[in-house]
């Protein structure tokens, strides 16, 4: 089973023009359920893998609606915690290139409070944490606990930063933490934008080889019209994107982050120093393919196993 901790939110986006509506060219927000960790169990749970989402979720309309998501999906509730506090949400707002810029609205919600489960069951195989659930307390303490606890017990361990910058107060102390994580990390899954930011500066190549000399068996970088690469102590292997007609990249890395666990867990790998170059173009293709579906679609909306085995590009 794959295990998937972190946030649980509701993305505000933006609706079609309404003309009626005088503010300043405001457009209409349309609720859209998320955050990068429950799209990446959702991600996984629609490719057919058994997947659970290990998060703190609100009892009110949004968290109800979160959970039947999830539940349609096949995901396993069995590590959710329930909470009064009402649901994280996210204003979302698309550039000319339809990615987005958030802006959230955290304080006193439930997510953020998870706690510690304690160890994991044991027919967990992976582990995957990131986004705002490793930035914000008391839950990242919970999180990190967590990470270092099943990656000794042999779990494979997967990080995806998905830095969302203003709600880290402090970059320094945060990029200090991230580099703590490393040694309990072993596959890396970030955008080459995060990647220079964690990294101050430094292109994300440069950056990845030295995360991999930190403990991490394997960098995925997702680099936009570039496609994805992955950096190995072998080197770099990459893979070109698929073109579609793009309607936004919201969930779009964490359809990627879900995929590479979904065809993990499908060829049995437990270790990722198993894997040959050719297996690394699959499952980057694998990925890249899921990841064109998301990015087709308005929202976060991961295809299916059965829309990605009919899906032809």
């Amino acid at each position: 089973m794959i295990v998937v901790g972190g946030e649980n939110l509701v993305d505000l986006v933006p609706g079609a023009p309404d003309e009626s509506i005088l503010d300043e060219g405001l457009r209409p927000l349309l609720p859209r359920l998320g955050g990068g960790p429950y799209n990446v169990a959702l991600a996984a749970g629609r490719l057919g893998v058994p997947a659970a989402f290990l998060s703190r979720m609100s009892g009110d309309r949004f968290g109800r609606a979160l959970r039947a998501r999830l539940r349609a999906a096949g995901v396993d509730l069995s590590l959710l915690q329930d909470g009064a506090e009402p649901t994280t949400l996210a204003v979302v707002a698309l550039r000319d290139n339809g990615s987005a810029e958030y802006t959230f609205y955290t304080e006193g919600t439930a997510d953020r409070l998870v706690a510690d489960p304690g160890p994991l069951p044991e027919e967990v195989t992976a582990l995957s944490l990131g986004t705002i659930g490793m930035v914000l307390e008391p839950g990242v303490s919970a999180y990190e606990s967590v990470l270092r606890r099943e990656s000794a017990r042999g779990v494979l361990t997967a990080l995806d930063p998905n830095i969302r910058a203003g709600l880290i107060a402090d970059p320094a102390a945060y990029r200090a933490r991230f580099r703590s994580w490393l040694k309990d990390v072993r596959l890396l899954k970030l955008s080459d934008d995060d990647a220079e930011w964690l990294a101050g500066g430094v292109d994300a190549v440069t950056a990845a080889k030295g995360w991999l000399e930190a403990g991490v068996d394997a960098v995925v970088l997702t680099r936009g019209a570039e496609g994805l690469s992955v950096i190995t102590g072998s080197g770099e292997i990459a893979v070109p994107p698929i073109r579609v007609r793009v309607a936004d990249t919201i969930g779009a890395g964490d359809t990627v982050q879900g995929a590479l666990l979904a065809w993990l867990h499908n060829h049995g790998v437990r270790a990722l120093g198993a894997l040959e170059p050719a297996d690394w173009r699959e499952v980057l293709g694998y990925a890249a393919k899921a990841a064109a579906i998301t990015v087709s679609r308005s929202g976060a909306e991961p295809p299916t196993a059965q829309e990605l085995a009919g899906y032809d590009g």
